[in-house]
């Protein structure tokens, strides 16, 4: 038998921008559990609102299932002495089962080895309603909350005070103490478009019974209501909404009932920098804003209340009057700012402390400077627009701007270097500087920006290594990984041909390491290139494929990138599995043979038989025809060619013994082996694509 299966946690308004997380978890924690416990169930929906977590699971079995028990006792020979009467091991055994002691000479079996006094039973499944309070216990217990509280005189800690919990099953109610709480089926409806206790009288009618009492459970149902109704607002006014997703997943976390409105602010605000402003509507006060029909800034805004007013336009108001001294601030943090210019805005940077051990922003920049000026060469910047970039990169981060919205850094800077008068190139690498800045982000669309980006994040890296405070586990406090992850897709994307040993080189000259750099440039190239492993995964291309090509120890990341995609193409020819295991057969043999010495080039008059002719041949042609290919980094027009030796390959396996008596014809034909591979070498160690289980 089965049925349905409802619990939900009412709660003080939880931490909105972790709703959904709690949420999932609560139900991964459950379904985890009742699985342990060997129940089968159905569909399981996740509901989460500002007040209250549920799970509802459909068709959950009402028993676990029956379970056959065997319990061994003592051998034969130990439970019975010479004259066939219980010993104490027997009665003790007997005893332990609720056994009677005549009945042990019939529960004689042999476990293959011997013969033991054995007990069968079958043990009654437990009815699922005795394991639900323990079950929705632990899995509040388990949620990842960093900084559980206490209520009143309540020992008991969550995330939020809990005020009510309702357990379901089988359209009965559960009572049982979760968390301090008596559980029953009394939900609350919203706070204040709905009066008393909401009864749910089953898991059923759950959602139902909410929405009547303005509750939407359903976090996507809520974020898409909002979504269509912020878009729809926009359009009325005759603009588009900008929706974030983080803004719209956090509003859609704080709203029970949400309804969109439409604000105005007043038009001078709109000297002040775009981002400023949407960076103020957005934190503060978890307002969309609204743009025309080129992007630009609207001064309207778009409020979701949690309440459906009878007299909208004042709650309207209300939001009016509340954003014009946010906006007020970020106007006189503008104006004051324009008064001083980053070049003197950089002598504040002397005292900020970028790292104790690496020294303060200001020396930061000029590393980063000096960096700079030696990678656009690369980027194809102006050595003199990236050196200055450098220089003024941080200079924002002493900005009121930046200090009141951390988020603008690098954004204010691009202002600020234009009204300074500073090179267009210049001050859109400010901007640049930062990204990407996280997983799917837009590049530096230009030469400077790239450079100052790469310089950036290398003399970090290069600096928290040098001082042995590289990621270790989870904790990478300085964002290391996202740093390395940035450095290769600058360079791959915008196709840098830049040796990576030799920038990472560059950066621990600017910082003067006093340990061996050699050793601090070793370890943060290891840790960069460590960082393809899993974009190669999240592109669906397999490990063995990239390790076919960090087998070749190679320091550039955009050759490393055309190789690794060459590679991923030449694995899903026909021919690929056949060469790859035979290049592994290749290296086993050489490396058996590794104290033999083998001719640098092989000698014709010793190929006796026709497949090593026709090898040796194939090869000696193919050298000639990928040479321009290299040349081009046309790595898959390569492998392509090679791929037409694996006819010839296998003959020569089929019709030839590489490790004859005669010792020039052995060493002869161990150098043909040599060339193969270091054929396919040009490109991959191929061998790598054999999976040995």
């Amino acid at each position: 038998m089965s049925a349905d299966f409802l619990v939900e946690i009412g709660t003080e308004e939880l931490p909105p921008k972790v709703l959904r997380q709690l949420c999932n978890s609560f139900s991964e924690g459950i379904t985890s559990r009742l699985t342990a416990e060997q129940l089968q169930f159905g569909e399981v929906t996740t509901y989460g609102a500002p007040r209250r977590m549920a799970v509802l699971i459909k068709n959950l079995e009402t028993q676990t299932p029956d379970q056959d028990v065997v319990n061994w006792g003592p051998p034969a020979k130990v439970a019975f002495d010479s004259d066939g009467n219980p010993t104490r091991a027997a009665e003790a055994f007997a005893k332990k089962n609720s056994v009677e002691l005549a009945a042990l000479s019939g529960l004689i079996e042999n476990d293959g080895q011997q013969d033991k006094l054995c007990v069968r039973h079958t043990a009654v499944g437990n009815p699922t309603e005795s394991l639900l309070g323990d079950i929705i216990n632990q899995s509040l217990a388990a949620l990842p909350i960093p900084k559980p509280m206490r209520w009143g005189k309540s020992r008991q800690e969550f995330v939020r005070p809990v005020q009510w919990v309702v357990v379901l099953f089988n359209n009965k109610t559960i009572t049982t103490n979760i968390l301090g709480i008596n559980s029953s089926n009394i939900s609350r409806g919203h706070r204040f478009h709905s009066q008393g206790d909401i009864l749910i009288e089953s898991p059923d009618s759950y959602k139902d019974t909410l929405h009547k009492a303005f509750v939407i459970v359903d976090f996507d149902e809520r974020r898409e209501l909002i979504r269509k109704g912020v878009m729809a607002a926009a359009k009325s006014a005759g603009g588009t909404a900008v929706i974030e997703d983080d803004l719209l997943e956090e509003v859609s976390a704080l709203n029970e009932w949400p309804v969109p409105l439409m604000g105005r602010f007043d038009e001078h605000f709109l000297e002040v920098p775009a981002e400023a402003l949407i960076s103020s509507m957005a934190q503060h006060q978890k307002y969309f804003h609204v743009v025309d029909s080129e992007n630009n800034l609207k001064p309207l805004f778009i409020t979701v209340a949690n309440i459906a007013s009878l007299d909208p336009q004042q709650v309207i108001s209300g939001n009016e009057r509340v954003i014009r001294p946010r906006l007020a601030d970020a106007a006189f943090f503008y104006k004051t700012d324009l008064k001083s210019s980053l070049q003197v805005r950089r002598e504040s940077l002397k005292k900020v402390v970028f790292q104790s051990k690496l020294g303060t922003v200001y020396d930061k920049t000029e590393r980063v400077s000096g960096l700079a000026k030696t990678l656009s060469e690369y980027t194809g910047a102006s050595a003199l627009h990236a050196g200055r970039a450098g220089e003024l990169c941080k200079s924002d981060l002493v900005s009121e701007m930046v200090g009141e919205f951390d988020d603008l850094q690098g954004v204010m800077g691009r202002y600020y270097a234009t009204n300074d008068g500073e090179d267009p190139a210049v001050a859109k690498a400010l901007m640049e500087q930062y990204l990407p800045r996280f997983a799917g982000d837009t590049i530096p669309a230009t030469d400077t920006g790239a450079a100052l980006a790469l310089a950036d994040r290398l003399d970090t890296l290069v600096g928290i290594f040098s001082i042995g405070q590289q990621p270790s586990g989870s904790r990478d406090p300085f964002a290391l990984r996202r740093a390395s992850l940035g450095i290769l897709r600058i360079i791959i994307e915008r196709k840098i041909d830049i040796d990576l040993k030799l920038a990472i080189t560059a950066a621990a000259q600017q910082l003067k390491l006093r340990k061996p750099s050699d050793e601090i440039c070793l370890q943060v190239l290891t840790y960069v290139l460590e960082r393809f492993k899993a974009w190669y995964k999240d592109e669906n291309i397999a490990i063995e494929v990239f390790l076919s090509v960090a087998a070749l120890e190679l320091t550039n990341p955009l050759d490393i990138d055309y190789r690794v995609k060459a590679v991923d193409q030449f694995s899903r020819l026909p021919e690929a599995v056949a060469l790859a295991a035979a290049n592994k057969r290749v290296f086993n043999i050489l490396a058996k043979q590794a104290a033999e010495t083998i001719p640098s080039a092989v000698d014709k008059s010793l190929l006796v038989d026709e497949a090593e002719q026709q090898l040796a041949a194939n090869i000696t042609q193919l050298n000639i025809e990928i040479t321009p290919l290299l040349k081009q980094r046309d790595y898959a027009g390569v492998l392509k060619k090679l791929a037409l030796l694996r006819a010839s390959v296998d003959q020569f396996f089929d019709d030839v013994m590489v490790m004859v008596d005669d010792p020039a014809i052995r060493a002869n034909r161990l150098a043909l082996l040599h060339s193969l591979r270091n054929l396919f070498l040009n490109v991959a160690d191929i061998s790598q694509l054999v999976v040995t289980k």
